[in-house]
């Protein structure tokens, strides 16, 4: 089928909106203000969460690490905005199909994606694990739960099979560079890569301080790699094809805009981890705070690999600038290593 570029006004490139004046934007500073009170008004003295790697933390200290993190993404992005201000910025809402095409297929991806989760949650507990989910249980906050090495392999072959293979099978008709998987310029983005890879791991470092610091010299040879393959095939490679690469364009395209597509695609982020192993849904208060420490935690994140994509075109360099090193190698190498036994 050909596919032909719309003269429809909404179908032309992006426009740019001073971000003070984008309606998204101020909708997001009252959403995740709203979510700040909600959780104050919602939670007591501690969270419903089992945190391993949080015990003992109030709920004030996570709401405030959740807005220092947010702060420090909108650093990041003000410094993607700078190393890319000379470059010249990718049509990426010309690489979708035509508006009535696009929602079809944006519907369509999202249908597909919900059906995803809700397989990934009947067949990991119908085999007694954990569901599956963008995040292998443990990830990040660690678990005081059982998670075996069929789980872990388990679940990545389902996330890359689910959500990067079928879907590139599916949309196989476009170009690598309508689906955002070639670089515009390698030079710069890598760059780019290296410049936002060593701020992060900075911050991981000297803030986090993750765990990966405390593993020995067998454990860093064997676990470090695996850890990298891991994640890269379960968690990485799913969001860049599904979210990035394929349902990105669309939402541009049928937006019309780059702020409402960064936060709508924040928002994707954080849905497809819905069955995060700390999240509760047994009653309702534990649902709105489960819900709103989703949106906390990778709200922001989801939105600069975004960011990453508009500027570049290239959704391959959050991979590997924000995404596959760090954090998952660095904060989540302790967890694959207690796992695999290593």
């Amino acid at each position: 089928m050909q596919l032909t570029r719309s003269t429809d006004p909404k179908s032309r490139r992006a426009r740019r909106i001073p971000l003070p004046r984008s309606r998204a934007v101020w909708a997001a500073v009252l959403g995740w203000s709203a979510l700040n009170a909600l959780v104050l008004a919602a939670a007591g003295d501690r969270l419903p969460f089992n945190w391993p790697s949080s015990t003992g933390r109030t709920t004030t200290d996570h709401l405030l690490e959740a807005n220092i993190g947010l702060v420090e993404v909108l650093l990041l992005m003000a410094l993607v905005r700078l190393l890319t201000r000379h470059r010249r910025r990718p049509d990426i809402a010309a690489r979708a199909p035509e508006r009535t095409q696009a929602l079809r297929e944006t519907l369509l991806l999202l249908a597909y994606g919900a059906a995803g989760l809700a397989l990934g949650h009947i067949l990991a507990r119908s085999l007694g694990w954990h569901p599956f989910g963008f995040h292998l249980a443990g990830t990040l906050y660690g678990t005081h739960e059982q998670v075996t090495a069929a789980e872990a392999v388990t679940w990545a072959l389902y996330n890359v099979v689910v959500y990067a293979l079928l879907p590139l099978l599916y949309f196989r008709r476009y170009t690598a560079e309508r689906l955002c998987l070639r670089s515009c310029d390698r030079a710069a983005d890598a760059v780019l890569i290296t410049t936002v890879l060593l701020v992060e791991s900075a911050v991981q470092f000297l803030v986090l301080k993750p765990e990966i610091l405390d593993l020995g010299g067998r454990q860093l040879l064997l676990g470090v790699p695996l850890t990298f393959t891991l994640y890269l095939v379960g968690a990485v490679l799913p969001a860049m094809i599904f979210i990035y690469a394929i349902l990105l364009p669309r939402i541009l395209r049928l937006t019309g805009s780059t702020p409402a597509t960064v936060i709508l695609c924040g928002l994707a982020y954080a849905v497809f981890h819905l069955w995060d192993a700390w999240t509760r849904f047994g009653s309702p208060g534990d649902a709105v705070l489960s819900a709103a420490f989703l949106l906390l935690t990778y709200f922001a994140p989801g939105m600069m690999k975004a960011v990453l994509t508009l500027r570049t075109g290239n959704a391959w360099v959050h991979v590997w600038a924000y995404h596959a090193l760090a954090p998952h190698t660095l904060a989540d190498a302790r967890h694959v290593v207690h796992i695999f036994r290593v």
